[in-house]
C-alpha cells in the first residue's frame, strides 16, 4: 500500500486561503480558492529528496541549512519571500544537513547554508552563504539566463549532428 504524500499548508498571497499542497505533484501548486500561483516550499530528506526536488517540474531553490545556524535562520524568510514572488515559478526545498547526512555529503556541504538551483535534476548553480534578497534573486535569474542558453546550445548542437 502506497502512503500518502506528505503535504504542507500554504497561505495564499493573493486571497490569504489556506492551501494543502503536496510535497510531490505533476504540474505546479494552485489556489483552490482564487487559483493563482502558490509558493511551493517543503522539506526533503536523504529518502524524499530525488523524488521532491531532482524530479520536479519548476526548477528547484535548494536550501542546505541547519537548526543551530545563525545565518541560515537570517536567509530562510529571504528564499521564502523569493519563492513567493516567483510563486507557480519555482520550488524552494530545504533541507537540514544534520538529518540529511547523505544529502549533505553528496553535494559536499561544507558550509551552512549551502544554496542550490537544480533544474531537471542538475545542479546549475551553487552559493555558500547568506545574501539579500536582490542578490539571490539576481543569481536565481542569471542562473535561469545561462540555463536557458546552454539548452539552446545543446538544441543546436543536436540540430547540426
Amino acid at each position: 500500500m502506497k502512503t500518502p504524500a506528505a503535504t504542507t499548508i500554504i497561505r495564499c498571497p493573493n486571497c490569504g486561503r489556506k492551501n494543502r499542497v503536496p510535497s510531490v505533484a505533476e504540474g505546479r501548486p494552485r489556489c483552490g480558492n482564487c487559483h493563482r500561483a502558490l509558493p511551493w516550499i517543503v522539506n526533503a530528506l536523504d529518502d524524499t529528496f530525488a523524488e521532491i526536488a531532482e524530479k520536479a517540474d519548476p526548477p528547484v531553490i535548494v536550501d542546505m541549512w541547519a537548526t543551530w545556524c545563525g545565518p541560515c535562520r537570517m536567509v530562510s524568510p529571504v528564499l521564502e519571500q523569493l519563492a513567493t514572488e516567483r510563486a507557480g515559478e519555482v520550488k524552494l526545498v530545504k533541507v537540514d544537513v544534520d538529518r540529511a547526512p547523505r544529502l549533505s555529503s553528496r553535494f559536499t556541504v561544507q558550509a551552512v547554508p549551502t544554496l542550490l538551483i537544480m533544474h531537471h535534476g542538475k545542479v546549475i548553480a551553487r552559493q555558500a552563504g547568506a545574501a539579500p534578497v536582490e542578490v539571490l534573486r539576481r543569481w536565481f535569474d542569471d542562473a535561469m539566463a545561462r540555463d536557458a542558453q546552454d539548452e539552446k546550445s545543446v538544441g543546436r548542437d543536436e540540430d547540426v549532428a
